[in-house]
């Protein structure tokens, strides 16, 4: 019999609080963490996007530790996690692994442009550093696939305790607002220059953002709320960049996610989507979800809140749609005003209670990846 995995415990730091609570209560209010920035240092002209100011990282970071060895991006994911481990009192033996997810890690320390900041540029020298904080007796292990990398680590940790490797998991995913990913965005004519709108017909493209998310992966139920029933992860190499005109990637990850929880799509309360604001991810999306039949689900895309945080989207989404079912609140699609996708998808306009006992979390990126996870309320 194949085990069950449950999510035991979640957090999150990101520009509207530094735990899940503040976050919601954030959401509830239509606060939303997207700021106009007139940083020359990272942009020349000023951009929106959504970053946490530094000294809240410093302050909340010397409540734990004194140590100053550790990277700004290194800090918001020990922060993350911290909690997190001291309240599960799960022991770090060799049952419990850590697996981090990044799209582009301590990119930063490059502008030092030395030998050792090329060295802590490394992902697994990032991993381990976070690892070594805890003090973490196996291997970390690093997850880095663009955009869905967030939620891909879910889908690598259900499997891994689904094959017996490991009892416990401690997944972190996080990636910052840098001069890089600024440049390599605006290089892409992608980055929207008002706040993002997702699924609506005057959107230009993505708000950047940075954040850090934590879960707890555990095969024993102990006090889970919520258990992973069913994933799949599709690359359908279309572009470098590009998504797939007919969804293909996503249409596949999805249905096959949905073939391994043993549900159809009239079972599926809620779908936190992607939702980049780009015209050519939304229109994929619409598209796949209609494919699927899931075109009356109400569907939110959480980037109006938090911009698109990279390689911590999908977990951090993850995140907030957890509390979403929980509480049996459909969170709005920030910024979304009028319909601008050619198929028609049950955008959420504002917030609204509903029974959520099944919910579907997807993510797309860079070169044809699509991932789908599917969680249910116990």
């Amino acid at each position: 019999m194949t085990r069950e995995v449950y999510i035991n415990e979640t957090n999150c730091i990101t520009p509207l609080g530094f735990d899940v609570a503040s976050n919601i209560e954030a959401i509830l209010r239509g606060d939303s963490g997207i700021q106009l920035y007139q940083d020359i240092s990272l942009m020349p002209n000023p951009f929106y996007a959504s970053i946490i100011a530094d000294e809240k990282i410093k302050s909340a970071f010397e409540k734990i530790s004194t140590d100053t060895k550790y990277s700004r991006l290194e800090k918001m994911m020990i922060l993350a996690l911290e909690p997190m481990i001291k309240n599960s009192g799960i022991e770090l033996n060799s049952k419990t692994a850590f697996i981090l997810s990044t799209t582009k890690g301590n990119v930063t320390a490059l502008i030092e442009n030395s030998e050792a900041s090329f060295q802590n540029a490394h992902l697994d020298v990032l991993a381990k550093n976070v690892a070594d904080f805890f003090g973490f007796q196996t291997t970390p292990i690093v997850v880095s696939n663009a955009c869905v990398s967030g939620i891909l680590a879910i889908s690598v940790a259900k499997r891994m305790i689904q094959s017996e490797l490991y009892d416990n998991i401690f997944v972190v995913a996080g990636d910052e607002v840098s001069e890089f990913v600024l440049s390599g965005f605006n290089a892409f004519q992608a980055m929207s220059d008002l706040p993002c709108k997702p699924y609506s017909k005057n959107r230009t493209g993505v708000s950047l953002g940075e954040a850090t998310a934590a879960v707890l992966v555990s095969a024993e139920a102990r006090n889970a709320k919520i258990k992973v029933i069913g994933d799949s992860s599709i690359n359908d190499a279309n572009h470098i960049s590009g998504p797939s005109r007919t969804g293909e990637g996503l249409f596949r990850s999805i249905k096959n996610a949905m073939k391994e929880a043993k549900i159809n799509s009239n079972q599926i309360d809620y779908i936190s989507a992607h939702g980049t604001a780009t015209p050519f991810n939304d229109e994929m999306e619409a598209i796949a979800l209609n494919r699927l039949d899931l075109q009356n689900v109400p569907v939110n895309s959480l980037k109006g809140f938090y911009g698109h945080t990279l390689g911590a989207s999908g977990l951090l989404e993850t995140v907030i749609a957890i509390e979403s079912a929980n509480q049996n609140i459909l969170f709005e699609s920030k910024g979304f005003d009028e319909i601008g996708v050619s198929e028609t998808i049950n955008v959420i306009e504002k917030n609204e209670e509903a029974s959520i006992e099944i919910f579907l979390k997807t993510a797309s990126g860079f070169g044809g990846c699509n991932t789908a996870v599917i969680f249910e309320k116990i």
